[in-house]
């Protein structure tokens, strides 16, 4: 009975997992769409040597079924070559594919966005549309997107789309920095809706806003300084009293972020630093994900294994087999949800150590950050 009531703590992570966590509703599906009620897009994509993954990102935009649509790549100073592979891929159904050279980083800006701001700046369609690099499309997804956002009357649409997850390390520690940004963010729809600005929580990977209340909001320019300029966007622009809406597309849109331990720690100690330093933190405070994937993920297994020897008697060995059974149960129910195989999370508890050292890294770092070859100094 006592290892029972001391695994209530796992129990309520899923209760909270089932009862508190909202999906968030897919786009709109379409079967076509009228070409009058079609507005110019504009797809901006900036891009700092984007070698590995341009190619693959825009091959699938030009085969877009949207009738009306022209890309804008703005290549951030890049010394890999990603300007030249963009200039060999043909425009496809889109009315031109412009690739421009980015100009001098002015001061008080980060690289990001002010490659947006160019492109902005490039278009006089009625629709912006920023996309990272590193995503994939679907021949629909312009369609779907833009529909939507005419449904909803929105000043800003985010479209959440598939995290690739291909390597060992990928499917161990993106779901459980998912997990703990979802901790922090249960329901990314509400807090869309919400009144308070801060509550404003978006990816931009890929964005939609109307040229209009783009340049209502004063554009990449109100948040120049932002590392994370997509969160700082929707911040934004509910600041405004505009309409800030968040979709998922994940048979349309797919991405991958990090591809090795290294790129994961590096990318997700830059992303958790520099939001906390600048007050848009993604996933609660240092201590409360340090101690709390200590003492949920770690420690059973760990006491498990003590009992397993010998220590600690049949009741810490029924405990801490529970709450293991419960945690790889809720690490390969929320794996399969991202479409990573379940089996992954026997492993979980590598993956809570990976977090941790993210967590204590983007704590012990200096207020400086450097991403792609530039140091910023962000302001806080």
């Amino acid at each position: 009975m006592v290892s029972i009531l001391l695994a209530l703590p796992w129990v309520g992570i899923i209760a909270f997992l089932l009862l508190i966590v909202k999906p968030v509703r897919q786009l709109t599906t379409i079967t076509s769409l009228d070409p009058a009620r079609a507005p110019s897009v504009g797809v901006i994509i900036p891009a700092r040597n984007e070698a590995e993954n341009i190619e693959d990102c825009l091959a699938s935009l030009t085969k877009s079924r949207y009738p009306n649509f022209e890309i804008i790549v703005v290549d951030d100073r890049s010394v890999d070559g990603t300007a030249e592979l963009a200039r060999t891929i043909p425009p496809g159904n889109a009315k031109r594919l412009v690739v421009m050279e980015g100009e001098a980083l002015p001061e008080g800006w980060l690289g990001k966005p002010w490659a947006c701001q160019q492109g902005a700046r490039a278009t006089s369609a009625d629709i912006l549309v920023f996309a990272d690099a590193d995503t994939t499309h679907g021949d629909k997804l312009l369609s779907r997107s833009i529909t939507e956002l005419q449904n909803t009357d929105a000043d800003l649409l985010n479209v959440l789309g598939f995290q690739v997850m291909e390597s060992f390390w990928e499917r161990l520690v993106q779901p459980q920095i998912f997990l703990s940004v979802l901790f922090r963010h249960p329901d990314l729809e509400r807090s869309a809706r919400s009144s308070q600005w801060e509550d404003g929580v978006a990816n931009g990977q890929f964005m939609l806003m109307p040229h209009t209340s783009y340049e209502a909001i004063g554009g990449h320019e109100s948040v120049r300084d932002r590392v994370l300029e997509d969160l700082a966007l929707a911040q934004v622009v509910k600041r405004y009293g505009r309409t800030f809406v968040i979709r998922m597309a994940m048979d349309d849109l797919t991405t991958r972020m990090y591809q090795s331990l290294t790129g994961l720690i590096a990318g997700w100690s830059r992303l958790i630093q520099m939001g906390a330093a600048q007050g848009q933190p993604l996933v609660a405070s240092f201590g409360v994900v340090t101690i709390t994937t200590l003492c949920f993920w770690v420690a059973p297994p760990l006491m498990l294994m003590l009992a397993l020897v010998g220590f600690g008697g049949e009741t810490l060995l029924i405990w801490s087999a529970l709450v293991s059974a419960l945690s790889i149960g809720i690490h390969a129910s929320f794996l399969n949800f991202l479409g990573a195989p379940a089996y992954y999370a026997v492993f979980y508890p590598l993956g809570s150590v990976v977090v941790i050292y993210i967590m204590i890294r983007s704590r012990m770092r200096s207020g400086d950050v450097e991403w792609k070859g530039r140091r910023y100094k962000v302001a806080n």
